[in-house]
């Protein structure tokens, strides 16, 4: 009688404790949508390094982002090059010091893609896609770590997966790490973050 009492409540708790961690996950991804909700611009500074799987050596660049609620994305290279990414509604703008594309987004698929991604990424909306990814989450010393499954075929081309890391203080993204399909990866950390400053409207011109 004593051995199945024990069992018991080791089954018990063992019950709790799933029921506890999917209790967290939750709490955590509310935490992290009401962010987004509450986050009508984000400034930072970011460092790129792209590690390619048949190479030793790293590429690493520096820049700018700056985001604007809920369409509006400028992701500017300032180092070892000058290139810059802007999108503004349904149009992309690329240029850099030999030329400018705008790009309909509606009629480029794979751009669309990419615009989303870097969109949802930067705001974590991309937790809530279960159509695009399968989530997972958890908490790593000060992070919350997320990390998406490309479940549609188009996606899975591209990616393996994308790892979120999320500062738990802030409850925005920190570091967004992307493995590629054939193994080379980017990881991307955001520096000096500021949320909710004004930018000026022509940061985001697309001309």
């Amino acid at each position: 009688m004593k051995r199945i009492t024990l069992s018991l409540l080791f089954l018990f708790s063992l019950f709790f404790s799933v029921a506890q961690a999917q209790d967290s996950e939750v709490q955590i991804r509310q935490k992290i949508a009401a962010a987004a909700q509450a986050m009508t611009s984000l400034q930072c500074d970011f460092v790129q390094t792209k590690q390619l799987k048949m190479l030793n050596d790293k590429m690493v660049s520096e820049g700018r982002m700056y985001y604007s609620q809920k369409d509006k994305l400028r992701w500017e290279y300032v180092k070892p090059y000058q290139y810059i990414f802007i999108m503004n509604g349904d149009r992309v703008l690329l240029k850099n010091k030999e030329r400018s594309d705008v790009i309909d987004v509606r009629q480029n698929k794979i751009f669309r893609e990419i615009a989303r991604i870097m969109m949802s990424s930067v705001v974590g909306d991309c937790l809530s896609d279960d159509r695009t990814f399968k989530t997972s989450i958890s908490t790593t010393g000060g992070d919350w770590v997320a990390t998406l499954l490309p479940q549609r075929k188009d996606m899975k081309q591209m990616f393996q997966k994308i790892i979120l890391h999320f500062d738990q203080r802030q409850a925005t993204v920190s570091r967004v790490e992307l493995v590629e399909k054939n193994g080379d990866q980017t990881t991307i950390d955001l520096k000096n973050i500021r949320k909710n400053e004004t930018i000026a409207p022509r940061t985001f011109a697309v001309e």
